[in-house]
């Protein structure tokens, strides 16, 4: 079950703020439908016994379940809230204050909020509250940071171009909640002090910017933390089942699986065999390194990893790596089945860059209130959120790593291996994307944190010959601090800012990694 996170202040539920008795109906998301054969075939497969039925603009509401999301449509707020009507647009890009009023909903754990178009920026300020299962008592406003295209798929990539991604903010994990208010309030074009009221803000000059179209509010359950199967045998129905289902053929007879409950179809047997055969297919990527199914794949000392190195396939060797092999102690990595994630939500196969030249390192930004135990939870929220509520193929962190210094597996592929990830935003390839759980710009990270980074990095790095400490050239694919094209000499570990203008991986997390670069060489021998 998901620990339950009581992090409520202050304001309980008064009958003047009442809400409704049952929570409400979930609503459809509006999204992009590809039009294409070959993006309608880039879709992610749907959550398990979710319709993904289409029309030529929405897609049909997920109905809730453990481990699902509720999409709420923004309306206008306060002096922009215009009386309903089958015309009225609710979403309206002109009005510069939206939001959803306090209601009650079904339980989730994480927030998020996500609009139509991925190149559109929203300028403004994002604030949420929520409501404790259980205790019922209200949080005070809480920020949630606006991403704006920091965090995404390079360009001319398939994964960008599929014709579903959508612009977000960060997620906000918020604990055991079930009822929620928000409000996004635009920032105006230009704004100075107020000389009336000194240190109080700012007051306007201009009109407000403009609000992106289509935005949406998107709760998000993480679902229960039991792992899924790993072997298509484990699933209560057959292999020939499985194997008929991963090969495409989605309509075999109900009933020719063993354990399937009468009644059920086709489409729910082949979703829940595909979902199996997904995530055999997510283990056996790390076959060399722990067995298949394995929730964790366990840590090796240096002669250990020394032996395992020379015997990967990672990439030709030189001599040189072969008479001294500058790798670090492989850590202990807890694998995607260790942290339950969902395979069916995800594309099908992997996607590989040439090498690892460099780590980028992130925060999710995701806030500092969560226990180290509620951490796999975290991670399937912010798996959900990537894949259903902003489009992408996987989770775009290749490795997560939690306050207390736990490494886990990010987007499918392999850990020892060079996987494409959706981290940094014109420096994707030929690198991966490490994310700390938390907000560090003015929270320091914990040592445990850091020392997991320099273990992390030592390691994988190492694996592709780079030095951490060493500088390295990447070719951006283009981002708004460097220009499509253009050779870019980073940091061998380098953070979030160095190849996106953005605030992540936040300022004190920034600060230290001048000493996760010298831990990790040293980790390597150097």
């Amino acid at each position: 079950m998901r620990g339950f996170l009581a992090s409520s202040i202050g304001v309980t539920c008064a009958a003047a703020l009442a809400l409704p008795l049952t929570p409400p109906a979930v609503a459809a998301t509006a999204r992009p439908v590809p039009t294409s054969e070959a993006a309608t075939a880039a879709r992610p497969a749907p959550h398990a016994g979710t319709p993904d039925t289409t029309t030529t603009s929405r897609r049909a509401a997920e109905p809730y379940a453990p481990g699902s999301t509720q999409s709420l449509p923004l309306e206008p707020l306060g002096r922009n809230r215009a009386t309903p009507s089958a015309s009225t647009a609710p979403t309206a890009p002109s009005a510069p204050e939206q939001g959803v009023t306090r209601r009650a909903v079904h339980p989730f754990s994480l927030v998020g909020v996500v609009w139509d178009d991925p190149a559109a920026e929203l300028h403004g300020r994002v604030q949420v509250r929520t409501r404790a299962v259980g205790t019922g008592a209200w949080s005070d406003w809480q920020d949630v940071e606006a991403h704006n295209g920091d965090h995404a798929a390079d360009p001319d990539t398939p994964e960008r171009a599929a014709g579903r991604i959508r612009g977000a903010t960060a997620p906000l994990w918020v604990g055991d909640s079930d009822g929620v208010e928000l409000r996004v309030r635009s920032a105006p074009e230009s704004a100075e002090a107020d000389p009336a009221h000194p240190g109080t803000g700012t007051r306007d000059l201009t009109a407000a910017h403009p609000l992106p179209s289509g935005l949406r509010l998107e709760l998000v359950d993480p679902g229960d933390d039991a792992p899924p199967p790993a072997d298509p045998a484990d699933d209560p129905r057959t292999t020939d089942a499985v194997d008929e289902a991963a090969s495409g053929d989605d309509t075999f007879a109900a009933g020719a699986a063993s354990g399937v409950a009468a009644g059920a179809s086709a489409a729910d047997e082949a979703s829940a065999a595909g979902e199996a055969a997904a995530t055999t297919e997510a283990s056996a990527v790390n076959a060399d390194l722990a067995p298949l199914g394995a929730t964790e794949i366990p840590a090796l000392d240096r002669a250990e990893t020394e032996r395992e190195f020379l015997a990967l396939d990672v990439g030709k060797l030189t001599e040189q790596q072969r008479a001294r092999p500058y790798v670090g102690p492989r850590p202990s990595i807890v694998t995607r089945r260790g942290w339950g994630a969902n395979e069916g939500l995800r594309e099908r196969g992997f996607r590989y860059t040439k090498k690892v030249k460099a780590a980028f390192v992130h925060h999710t930004a995701s806030g500092n209130n969560y226990r180290c135990s509620q951490s796999p939870s975290l991670i399937r929220s912010i798996y959900r959120y990537h894949v259903r509520s902003m489009g992408w193929r996987d989770i775009g962190y290749n490795f997560v790593i939690d306050k207390c210094g736990k490494i886990y597996e990010g987007r499918a592929g392999g850990v020892a291996r060079p996987v494409l990830g959706a981290h940094t935003l014109g420096f994707n390839s030929n690198s991966m994307g490490i994310a700390v759980l938390g907000s560090y710009g003015a929270k320091k990270p914990s040592s445990a944190a850091v020392k997991a980074i320099a273990r992390l990095t030592a390691w994988k790095l190492g694996l592709y010959g780079m030095n951490p400490r060493g500088k390295t050239y990447l070719k951006s694919a283009g981002s708004n601090l460097h220009r499509k094209g253009k050779k870019v000499r980073l940091n061998v570990i380098s953070g979030h800012r160095d190849g996106f203008r953005t605030s992540c991986p936040g300022r004190k997390l920034y600060g230290k990694l001048g000493s996760a670069r010298s831990k990790a060489a040293r980790y390597q021998g150097r």
